[in-house]
């Protein structure tokens, strides 16, 4: 059974969901408009629950967490608050698997000179390589907090067409990313000065060498976001490294196939 909990991290609410005993699994969620832990991990957690603690808290700014923004080190005060709340819960060591944003934020931790997750074990779900430019990042970056707006989203995230035509999966997220204060926070991290140049999008090239502890990366087989063969080019820079490629899975496998994302994790997680 999935609790919902909510804790202070350094002052800031954090919401998370918890379930099953044994060592610790932190999933750490995507970071498009109107994600959350629930939303991201409600197909993963049960079946990682059967043998490990599992945690899923909303990072800041997305579902119950606080709606807060650093303008100048955005990611670093998540991936600082991540590291704060295994504090606070006594995780000492952790398996982390992380979807898109969560992915990415885990190797950008794992690949810097001073890491500050305590990360035993790393999954990186279709996050972390060349993010392409085309019209199903544009409807990620430019959402307008419309019903719409939010159905180009759902498009975008999913390879099966039917998602986007699903009216109730479509409203179950836009209500999520009209939260108070969820949309301003997403939509502020974009903010930036008159006359400055757009920022780009985030890059795949890292330290992977750096990286030391058991690794998976995973690929969908149709994800409309990353060029395919990229999850095998970063686990080839990783020592030990692996990859997979989830067929007939866009950029949320672990949403879109479960069965196949869930054995995968549970396969991998023994072997560590």
């Amino acid at each position: 059974m999935t609790d919902q909990h909510s804790v202070l991290v350094d002052g800031l609410l954090t919401s998370f969901l918890e379930a099953g005993q044994g060592d610790p699994v932190v999933l750490l969620h995507g970071g498009e408009f109107g994600a959350n832990a629930r939303i991201g991990w409600e197909h993963t957690i049960d079946a990682l629950a059967q043998r490990y603690r599992v945690l899923a808290p909303d990072m800041l700014g997305f579902g119950g967490s606080a709606k807060v923004v650093d303008f100048t080190d955005g990611r670093g005060m998540r991936i600082r608050h991540i590291a704060r709340f295994c504090e606070v819960l006594g995780v000492e060591s952790a398996h982390f698997i992380g979807n898109s944003m969560g992915a990415i934020n885990l190797l950008v931790d794992t690949t810097s000179e001073a890491p500050v997750l305590p990360v035993r074990s790393l999954v990186a779900i279709c996050g972390g390589g060349e993010i392409q430019r085309n019209e199903h990042v544009g409807a990620l970056y430019d959402y307008d907090a419309t019903f719409e707006g939010m159905r180009r989203i759902v498009a975008a995230l999913f390879l099966d067409p039917s998602y986007p035509k699903d009216e109730e999966y479509v409203t179950r997220r836009y209500e999520s990313s009209i939260a108070p204060g969820a949309w301003e926070s997403l939509a502020a991290a974009r903010f930036r000065r008159p006359g400055l140049e757009a920022p780009s999008t985030p890059s795949a090239t890292r330290a992977y060498h750096r990286i030391t502890v058991p690794t998976l990366v995973v690929e969908g087989g149709g994800d409309k976001l990353l060029p395919p063969g990229w999850a095998e080019e970063i686990a080839g820079q990783i020592s030990g490294g692996r990859s997979a490629v989830i067929a007939a899975a866009g950029h949320c496998p672990q949403i879109e196939q479960p069965e196949a994302v869930n054995a995968l994790l549970l396969e991998f997680l023994a072997s560590v």
